[in-house]
């Protein structure tokens, strides 16, 4: 239980902190709109991820035998893949706050949820890394699912909340701050790739 505790949270924070379309979202959501009114946009994974991720299950429970090992591997190096993305990052500058009068994000949860579902990451991550994941902890004990899947969207939320509030007040995170997130993605992104790779080559 104890694993699955810690690859959900690991994993949600990781993906959570990398730059991508829903990211990007939020930010121009607070800049246009402010940090408290945005919070709630922080919830919409939780409203738009559910379809996604029965999908991944059902799919993933018709696939032959073997097909999991595969996955699994391909979790790994797309987790690796992430930790270079991270680390590259860390050479590049903050970017600018986007200017009020350019930004036009959607006002609501359900458009908040309909930004996130149609970016990449949903997909990806319960195609191989979540669905694969919540799949073996199931087998092993339906609590460790749930603890898995709870500590994977608990921590994503809290994490959410936490960089509208940092962006709202300060604007921008400080450049330390920033080059701490991203070190700490390239640490856990790294350390989930490995295990992912080292449990495909285990069986």
């Amino acid at each position: 239980m104890i694993a699955a505790l810690l690859t959900g949270a690991g994993f949600a924070f990781a993906a959570t902190v990398q730059p991508g379309p829903f990211l990007a979202f939020l930010l121009a959501r607070v800049a246009a709109r402010g940090w408290r009114s945005s919070l709630p946009a922080a919830f919409a994974p939780l409203l738009s991820d559910g379809p996604i991720a029965l999908l991944a299950l059902v799919l993933l429970q018709r696939l032959p035998p073997g097909v999991e090992r595969l996955l699994r591997g391909a979790g790994g190096l797309l987790l690796l893949a992430l930790a270079v993305v991270a680390l590259r990052s860390l050479r590049k500058p903050a970017a600018a706050a986007p200017a009020e009068e350019k930004a036009s994000p959607p006002r609501t949860l359900l458009e908040a949820a309909v930004v996130n579902a149609l970016g990449p990451g949903p997909y990806l991550g319960w195609s191989l890394v979540m669905g694969p994941a919540t799949l073996r902890a199931w087998a092993e004990a339906p609590a460790n699912a749930v603890v898995l899947v709870g500590s994977f969207y608990a921590t994503m939320v809290v994490t959410l909340l936490l960089i509208i509030r940092a962006f709202g007040t300060a604007g921008l995170l400080s450049e330390r701050k920033r080059r701490t997130l991203a070190l700490a993605s390239v640490v856990v992104l790294g350390l989930l790739g490995l295990w992912q790779l080292a449990g495909a080559v285990a069986g």
